[in-house]
């Protein structure tokens, strides 16, 4: 055991607790951070693909209460009888369609016989940089739209909605604080128009049906945490190697030394040297 003392001294605590810590944050924390991210990702992909030859349905099939939401049939095609509520129209900002920026623009649809839910009507480039332009408003009276069920986001931390050029305007397409902000109530899921539809504006495209490299991260996380411990094992077994190496080198030296004579310690340049190799 004497041998192994070393192993409590500081730098050895602290190179066991550094490679525990990371260990432990590769299978807990980075692994299943990718692997989430690629079964959300792979979730999404296969409920576009399945939209992409499904009929429409009635909205009331998915969303038949006000409190619904209908997170198992996103990217499904809906369609809806009622009329907007432009008056509550709200600005998404900061949004990105097509690698340009853009607002979305969102408008509360109260459905025959059914819930009220927000409606994305598209998208619109802004002005002088980053100004509202004018938009066209929602049709008025009754009108049938054909959508996608979407998942709301969630709410931007930090980012708080404000009221500016004649709009209120968020950071988020979440229902629960649209609602909030306009006194009116809506369904969990929200609508995307799909192109053609009764007061669309620029259509949003569908995501594209990329896996994405999330699946190889999270294996990389995992592989990293298990090398981790081996690393140090490692270390910990040469340095046994090396340490017994020089103690038969010393006891061989003072084999050959005179009774009496000094034994002469290794340097350490030649300590490196016996671990690392010498120069050539």
């Amino acid at each position: 055991m004497r041998r192994l003392g070393f192993l409590l001294r500081p730098q050895w605590l602290a190179l066991f607790v550094v490679a525990a810590a990371f260990a432990y944050l590769c299978f807990t924390v980075l692994a299943p951070w990718q692997l989430g991210k690629n079964t959300r990702t792979s979730r999404e992909n296969a409920q576009i693909s399945r939209s992409l030859d499904a009929e429409p349905v009635q909205l009331t099939k998915v969303l038949p209460h006000q409190d619904s939401a209908a997170p198992t049939e996103q990217w499904q095609r809906v369609t809806a009888t009622g009329r907007y509520l432009p008056d509550r129209q709200v600005l998404a900002r900061l949004r990105v369609v097509d690698g340009d920026p853009a607002f979305e623009v969102l408008v509360p649809f109260a459905v025959d016989g059914g819930p009220t839910v927000l409606v994305d009507r598209g998208y619109v480039r802004p002005v002088q940089a980053s100004k509202v332009p004018p938009i066209d408003p929602a049709p008025a009276g009754t009108v049938t739209i054909t959508a996608r069920l979407r998942d709301p986001e969630p709410v931007a931390e930090g980012k708080e909605p404000f009221r500016a050029e004649g709009a209120q305007q968020v950071y988020s397409i979440n229902p629960g604080q649209i609602s909030a902000l306009t006194g009116v109530p809506l369904a969990g899921s929200y609508l995307q128009l799909v192109d053609g539809q009764p007061g669309g504006l620029g259509t949003i495209p569908l995501p594209h049906l990329d896996a994405g490299p999330f699946l190889s991260y999270g294996i990389q996380w995992i592989a990293f945490g298990i090398l981790a411990p081996i690393g140090v094992g490692y270390f910990v077994y040469s340095e046994i190697r090396v340490r017994r190496r020089e103690k038969a080198a010393a006891d061989a030296s003072a084999a050959r030394t005179s009774p009496g004579e000094p034994v002469v310690p290794l340097t350490a340049e030649e300590k490196l040297a016996d671990r690392y190799g010498r120069r050539r």
